[in-house]
């Protein structure tokens, strides 16, 4: 099992290469844990967009493309409507890897009345049940210790991520800052802070 070092590694090597394509307005359109490969040194690196899957995003529109983007469970709302990529759609799709990455659970649980996991997290978290969140290999995370403060910030980024509205998804660039172990700021929209994530007693 991976402990939390080799996860906060993968979510952070997702996390910038998501960003840098951003940055030349490239968008990947299919984040799911298939589409990360993996060096020497355990970095994580996004494939599967080749050439034919390149889109280039525009100041005012992302794409006019009416197929159907993303893959089962990772697709923002959005996209799955209008069949449009988009960078806050890669966003929402990085939000569901990432609260994978931390829960070790599938994106939709169909033994659990098909719950997502996004209502799942805010079920956990709601009930005060955090440590119901930790992933096998995290299990012996000490509720005291830096790491554990590092777990907590990384749901609240993974919700942050899955806003269901669109515009309150933070870009990539301040996810890379939040996950390099930056706090979140004071102001956190409450679709993504249901409780305030405190350790347990």
């Amino acid at each position: 099992m991976l402990n939390w070092p080799m996860l906060h590694l993968i979510a952070l090597g997702i996390a910038r290469g998501l960003s840098f394509l951003h940055s030349l307005s490239i968008l990947h359109g299919d984040i799911k844990p298939q589409n990360v490969l993996f060096d020497a040194d355990f970095e994580a690196h996004l494939s599967e967009f080749g050439l034919e899957k390149l889109i280039t995003a525009t100041p005012t529109e992302a794409s006019t493309s009416s197929t159907a983007v993303g893959s089962l469970g990772y697709v923002a709302p959005e996209a799955a409507l209008t069949g449009r990529p988009s960078k806050e759609a890669d966003v929402y799709s990085f939000g569901i890897v990432l609260l994978e990455i931390l829960t070790g659970r599938k994106p939709v649980m169909f033994s659990q009345d098909e719950e997502d996991i996004v209502k799942w997290v805010k079920k956990q978290l709601e009930k005060g049940q955090v440590s119901e969140l930790l992933e096998p290999g995290l299990l012996e995370l000490d509720p005291e210790s830096s790491e554990w403060e590092e777990f907590l910030l990384g749901v609240k980024v993974g919700l942050l991520c899955t806003a269901p509205e669109p515009l309150d998804r933070p870009a990539m660039a301040d996810i890379v800052f939040m996950l390099e172990g930056c706090r979140v700021g004071a102001e956190v929209p409450s679709s993504a802070d249901p409780t305030s994530l405190h350790s347990p007693a």
